[in-house]
């Protein structure tokens, strides 16, 4: 089987030729293999990190799973086109380390900034939403310049298409509708609890736009082979019946419709995520959940999890991402995995993973370890 055989296979219930090999690598081993600064991927698009990705993927031969997040995948939903169109960034600060943009937009012909800068790194992922003042810089800039020499990218249809032209028979590619997340800063979980008269209207106009979303991506020549609905950390700042109330509305919706249409769904949530794996195992017709991390960064047991609702949903994790990914030999990756395998292979349903992002200095060796293992070991 190809790579995006194997998922497909998996995805639907059934048994591929063996377990396919999913590391989740999705930022920093690309960036690294470019073998240049950083922010030469994530800033100037030079190669954007989706792009970064698939290299890395085919480099690998993983069983690839591109997820289209906002930044990761260029814009692709019209609301996501219009919110670009309006806002600009520039660069407020640069140094051999790091460059600093902020964004505004022209209101009644001044400057509108926003109150928070990203930074990006020689050497690391950027660093979205800092208070300016963390880097010494002020509220509003004083000096700016234009973001020079970034390369132009596929938006809307475009994007999806080329994504998939590119990823070919190397694995799925994955686009976002809805989030599962709403509370991810200080400012937010003082804003929900501000405004208790509101949380109705903030999940019902989640709703809309992941209902306009959908219909957008149906309407393409090319879709997505996966649709997400998930978001890093939803039971770090949320407890779960704030998931409830304000975003499962919306992601419960998307995973209708995506039924309905034959698409595959996703979630992926690092953390705990335990509370999340039952209640969509339970109350939803989703097809894929991870990263599955296990203690202390998360809460979940595969072999539990595999036991309690196996038959219902995919799993794919969890590989401990710096005890056995970084810090690991070549023979803890291969003990690890043999071990996922065993605990949650049997059947179908089991992707093999990482409980979340490898770091950037994880050994190519032990990458290659985990996929040839599921190559050699996870035989159904």
């Amino acid at each position: 089987m190809t790579p995006k055989q194997r998922m497909l296979t998996v995805l639907s219930g059934k048994l591929p030729d063996c377990v396919p090999a999913t590391p989740d690598f999705s930022n920093m081993i690309p960036a690294r293999l470019t073998g240049k600064p950083f922010w030469d991927t994530y800033l100037y698009n030079d190669p954007p990190i989706w792009e970064a990705y698939i290299a890395a993927a085919k480099h690998f031969n993983i069983d690839a799973w591109l997820e289209g997040y906002d930044g990761y995948l260029p814009p692709i939903f019209p609301d996501q086109l219009r919110s670009r169109a309006e806002w600009k960034d520039y660069i407020v600060y640069r140094d051999d380390e790091r460059i600093a943009t902020q964004v505004c937009r022209m209101v009644n012909g001044k400057r509108e900034w926003l109150p928070r800068v990203t930074a990006y790194y020689v050497a690391d992922p950027p660093t979205e939403g800092l208070k300016p003042e963390k880097l010494g810089l002020p509220p509003v800039p004083e000096r700016w310049e234009p973001i020079e020499g970034r390369k132009a990218q596929p938006t809307g249809c475009e994007a999806v298409k080329i994504a998939k032209e590119m990823m070919g028979d190397q694995g799925l590619v994955a686009v976002y509708v809805t989030y599962s997340l709403a509370l991810n800063s200080e400012e937010d979980i003082y804003r929900y609890y501000d405004n208790p008269d509101k949380h109705e209207r903030w999940a019902a106009e989640r709703v809309e736009q992941a209902e306009q979303r959908f219909a957008y991506l149906m309407s393409l020549d090319v879709k997505p082979d996966v649709i997400s609905v998930g978001s890093s950390g939803t039971l770090v700042y949320q407890t779960v019946e704030i998931f409830r109330q304000l975003t499962f509305p919306a992601v419960k919706r998307v995973i209708e419709l995506a039924s309905a249409a034959g698409i595959p769904t996703h979630v992926h949530s690092c953390g705990p995520e335990k509370q999340l794996v039952k209640i969509m195992a339970e109350e939803t017709d989703l097809t894929i959940i991870d990263p599955l991390e296990r203690p202390p960064m998360g809460d979940c047991d595969l072999a539990e999890l595999k036991r309690l609702y196996g038959d219902k949903i995919v799993l794919k994790g969890n590989l401990h991402t710096t005890d056995v990914m970084l810090r690991g030999t070549v023979q803890d990756v291969v003990a690890a995995s043999k071990k996922a395998i065993d605990d949650a292979a049997a059947g179908g349903r089991f992707i093999l993973a990482t409980g979340d992002q490898c770091g950037r200095d994880t050994p190519d060796e032990n990458i290659h370890a985990l996929v040839e293992t599921a190559r050699t070991y996870g035989r159904y």
